[in-house]
């Protein structure tokens, strides 16, 4: 009897090291933290407004006398919008108005020359951007383009000037610093269409003018 025991107690003991030695072998559950997502930047809601300035260049081109003339210059004015943004994503409407220096000449006959110019330069348009990056916002941008645009034929001594609006369109990055202030650099495509300025470019008629202008804005916003 002692001996049966004996070798029961031995057996199980057997049993509980070979156990052992097989949960030794088995693989040990691994944790892993879940992957950092850095939170998006929320506080580009509510209204701004800004200064903004840049350079603009392109194309005017006059149907009668057939001409057509490289008009550039420089912009400066100043900016209102508004964002709201959704999670990652911001909608905005923003607005501006600037002083345009905006020229451009070419020959028209007997050492005379013909002129294009925009005085002033504005724009009411949507913004989508997307806020995810941090304190970056890429956007894209577009809407409604007017301005004041000038004809001036030296030969004849004539001009004409019309306000004209157009459309507009572009791409952009706004920079948010720690405070309420932010920093911007877009690039537009603007397209003021075209005018007839009769008599004052040419005897013959119609006599359309067109401008486009390819624009770079810097800017400096502050949000309230």
């Amino acid at each position: 009897m002692k001996t049966t025991i004996t070798r029961l107690i031995f057996a199980a003991a057997a049993i509980c090291a070979a156990s052992g030695a097989v949960a030794a072998d088995l693989r040990q559950p691994s944790y892993k933290a879940p992957p950092y997502v850095a939170p998006s930047y929320n506080s580009w809601n509510g209204f701004y407004i800004g200064l903004n300035g840049g350079y603009s260049w392109g194309w005017a081109d006059w149907q009668s006398p057939p001409l057509s003339m490289i008009a550039k210059g420089y912009l400066i004015g100043a900016t209102l919008g508004y964002n709201f943004q959704t999670g990652t994503w911001v909608w905005g409407v923003e607005g501006d108005l600037d002083y345009a220096n905006v020229k451009g000449s070419t020959d028209c006959g007997f050492g005379f020359t013909c002129e294009t110019a925009m005085n002033w330069f504005g724009t009411a348009r949507a913004r989508i951007g997307y806020g995810g990056w941090n304190n970056f916002l890429p956007y894209i941008t577009g809407g409604a383009a007017f301005g004041g645009v000038k004809a001036t034929n030296n030969l004849l001594g004539t001009s004409a000037s019309s306000t004209r609006f157009g459309w507009t369109a572009g791409v952009g990055v706004e920079y948010a610093m720690m405070t309420n202030w932010s920093v911007k650099l877009e690039y537009l495509y603007a397209d003021l269409g075209k005018f007839d300025c009769g008599t004052a470019c040419s005897p013959v008629t119609p006599a359309n003018v067109s401008l486009k202008q390819n624009i770079v804005r810097a800017g400096v916003n502050y949000r309230f």
